[in-house]
């Protein structure tokens, strides 16, 4: 296992905290997407079909099998391959990784993500380095607006904000869209933008046992947490050393923001239905449906926010309420 985090020139901190080769077949759900009861959710959220997510990141390999179905667009805002617009190969592996966390598709093989059937729109703001800049971020964010994405996804962060990048998330949540962001990798109390935004979801990571990860960026903005240690997902086919395998392991809230973003397009498709609210969510909206999908853990807020995303949290209290009634004469 090794061990990476590469520090930007202009302060953005992309790479997770470690990663692993798989040397073994890989045909299973990750135990992430297990953690958060996303197959118990699928039938009722409709394995977020329709539902479109903008993947911020480094690319994604399009060739991917696990992939190849779930991308319906993409655009390169970086200066690899020339600045080539059409081309957002990943050379890198983040962000084939969090695209797999969110959408893999659910095909008998491989991995599966948290929404198998949603659409990916891949924007790359990162290059193969891993070095990127706030305009170029600004500005994916104002394309994913006019593609109509629903859920925004950025795995990365940094120490310091940036005006542009944060009017630019303004605007997107304006429209509706809601923006969920790693909270950072720097085992310190301090703020990582744009997590750190008022408007962003801000996502912290635990383990499989929901203990709070050792690297994880605390602060008061952290809204919930999710899995984030030892992820298992997908990776481009020419960065794995068997390309029958092209999955790799890696720890980060690089990774538990993915499975908060996989978790909002399922929530999106079951609270938009006839036999919900039928119509539209706001940001808001969706924003306080997710939180409802929360179990506390216990820890500080500023480790955990509203708790550990679990899709079937409600079913649980509700299960709960119908064994345990309140005795109302206790206090007669």
């Amino acid at each position: 296992m090794s061990s990476t985090s590469t520090l930007i020139s202009d302060g953005v901190e992309l790479q997770p905290f470690q990663t692993a080769d798989v040397t073994r077949h890989i045909k299973e759900i990750p135990k992430g997407v297990q953690m958060i009861q996303a197959p118990a959710f699928w039938e009722k959220g409709q394995y977020g079909r329709g539902v479109k997510i903008a993947v911020l990141d480094t690319g994604c390999d399009k060739d991917h099998p696990d992939l190849k179905d779930r991308i319906v667009g993409g655009r390169n805002f970086t200066d690899d391959d020339g600045g080539n617009k059409e081309s957002f190969k990943d050379y890198n592996g983040h962000g084939t990784h969090v695209a797999g966390t969110i959408a893999a598709t659910k095909n008998d093989n491989g991995v599966v993500g948290v929404a198998p059937e949603a659409s990916l729109i891949i924007l790359k703001v990162l290059n193969r380095e891993g070095s990127g800049r706030p305009e170029w971020i600004a500005e994916a964010i104002d394309y994913a607006i006019e593609q109509q994405a629903q859920i925004i996804n950025m795995s990365l962060s940094a120490g310091a904000g940036h005006e542009a990048m944060h009017e630019a998330i303004k605007r997107a949540v304006d429209k509706g869209i809601i923006v969920v962001c790693a909270a950072g990798n720097s085992e310190k109390n301090e703020k990582r933008y744009p997590a750190a935004y008022n408007e962003c979801t801000s996502v912290g990571a635990v383990d499989f046992s929901g203990k709070q990860a050792h690297f994880l960026t605390e602060n008061n903005e952290v809204d919930i947490t999710a899995p984030g240690v030892n992820i298992l997902s997908c990776y481009p086919l020419d960065l794995v050393p068997n390309r029958n395998e092209p999955y790799k392991v890696i720890s980060g809230t690089s990774m538990s923001s993915p499975h908060v973003a996989g978790a909002l397009a399922l929530v999106l498709n079951y609270y938009q239905s006839e036999t919900q609210f039928n119509r539209t969510l706001t940001e808001d909206e969706l924003y306080a449906q997710i939180v409802r999908c929360t179990l506390p853990l216990g820890s500080p807020k500023t480790s955990e926010g509203n708790g550990l995303l679990f899709l079937t949290a409600r079913e649980l209290l509700a299960e709960y309420w119908r064994n345990n009634k309140p005795d109302l004469t206790q206090y007669s």
